[in-house]
Formats: structure tokens, sequence, C-alpha cells
């Protein structure tokens, strides 16, 4: 039976499914007009489910084209990129926790938040509210703080819009001293957390950077406050996120891809 000739589902999560189904196989990116093709929903049906999907993060737009999103790795389901971002840092972050002896985290920006997609524990660690799939406000973490200096303006000024929560005793709060940090991370290449997550939090973090400008995730090391000289946290995160930069650069999966773009 064709495509045009297939039931339609009457219900919405039916119709869901069957959008949702359409990214089988080596579909990883697929126009409207191919969706509605594979599943013989109306093209402006396909159209008005793709942009809630894309509103709560199941699928997300790459130009004309959509793929899954975000949120299925978080539920624990297989998205595809995040998958291969902890394949990608996980031996360079086993290697990074090794030589520090403190918490190695890997973190993406959704909007004003920041999701943990991998975390490597030491017995050392402070308590952290931190968790893989986890989000926690971007402003108030190290690696949030990384991916939002190398942000658009128009995602740190929706970030500052949605409020600046105090999570820790030294959490920015302000406007002005937030992008004026952020501007100071752009110039040194590592931004630093004291206390802003969490008291007794201390964290160094950096972009990973396949090409220049282009800031696909944050990697981090956590430690206690006063147990480390964090300006060695920060020489050390920073040679293993440029490291990890590199090897993005030369797969394809990141070379052309900015984080920065998820919602």
């Amino acid at each position: 039976m064709g495509s045009t000739q297939r039931v339609v589902p009457v219900s919405v999560i039916g119709r869901v499914s069957r959008v949702l189904d359409a990214f089988t196989g080596h579909a990883d990116e697929l126009r409207i007009g191919e969706i509605a093709g594979r599943t013989g929903l109306a093209k402006a049906t396909v159209s008005r489910l793709v942009a809630e999907l894309v509103e709560h993060g199941f699928l997300e737009r790459s130009g004309k084209n959509v793929r899954l999103g975000l949120r299925f790795f978080e539920l624990g389901e297989r998205a595809a990129r995040p998958r291969e971002l902890r394949k990608l840092a996980l031996a360079n972050m086993a290697d990074l926790r090794n030589a520090t002896r403190q918490t190695v985290h890997l973190a993406v920006l959704d909007g004003t938040e920041v999701v943990y997609v991998a975390k490597l524990r030491s017995r050392t660690a402070p308590p952290m509210s931190s968790r893989v799939g986890g989000r926690l406000a971007a402003h108030a973490t190290g690696v949030g703080k990384a991916l939002l200096a190398w942000a658009e303006p128009a995602v740190v000024d929706a970030v500052v819009a949605a409020g600046l929560p105090a999570l820790g005793p030294g959490t920015i709060t302000d406007d002005t001293a937030l992008r004026a940090e952020l501007a100071r991370i752009r110039e040194r290449g590592v931004a630093y957390e004291r206390e802003e997550s969490g008291p007794g939090v201390l964290c160094a973090a950096a972009p990973i950077r396949p090409a220049s400008g282009t800031v696909i995730a944050a990697l981090s090391v956590t430690a206690h406050t006063g147990d480390v000289d964090p300006a060695q946290l920060g020489m050390a995160v920073q040679t293993s996120a440029n490291a990890l930069g590199r090897e993005a650069a030369r797969n394809p999966t990141f070379a052309r891809l900015s984080w920065a773009d998820l919602r």
C-alpha cells in the first residue's frame, strides 16, 4: 500500500507517532514534504505537528529540514547527537578526571538552561544537583557561562529576561554583572564558578569548538571550594576542551553543528 493510501490515524497521538516514525533508517533529517509522503498525512497537518514538536524539544530545525531533538535524550530515548557527543568525549573526560581527581561534566545549552550529557564523578566531589539528562540554570553554572559567553546576544537576552535566580551564595543575579562576566570569559577562554550553583562548589569550564566561533558543548571540572587551585583546573579543562574541539572538527556529525541553536 502506498504512503498516500495508508489509513490516517484519528488521534493526535497517532499522528504524532506517525511523524516520529518517519525518522527511521538513515533518515536523520527530513523536510515537511518528505514527512508528509512517508506518513500519508496532509502537509498542513505535518507542518502544524512539527511546529509543536519543535516547540517542546522533540524535534529541532536544521535549515529547511527537521531532526530528532534533545528532549528524547532527556527522556532516556536515543537521540543521535547527544549519544555521539558522549561517545566523542568520554575517553577525554576520563583522562581529565584522572588528572584532576575531580568530577567532570559535559553539557549543552538548551534555551536558558544547560542539559548534562555526561558526568564522571569523583569520590571526593562536593554534593551537586547535576545529573545526566538533568537541567540547571545556565547563568549559575560554569558550563552554562562557558556556553553563554559564545552564544548569540539574543540567547543571553533571553536568559536575562527569564530572571537570574540565586542557586548558591555566589550566583550572579545582576544583568550588568553577568554580561561583564561573559566578556571576561571570552577573553580568557575559561569560565569559573564559585559557589554559584550551590554552596562549596568550585568549577572551571571551557567551550568545545570544532571551528572558530562555533560552540557545540562545554566541559567542566568541579571540586570543593578551597581544595584546589582554580587556575590549575582552568588550564586542565581548557586543554581537554581544545583537544575535543579538534576531534569534533574531524567528525562530520559535529563539524558544522552549533548546539547554541537548541531551544
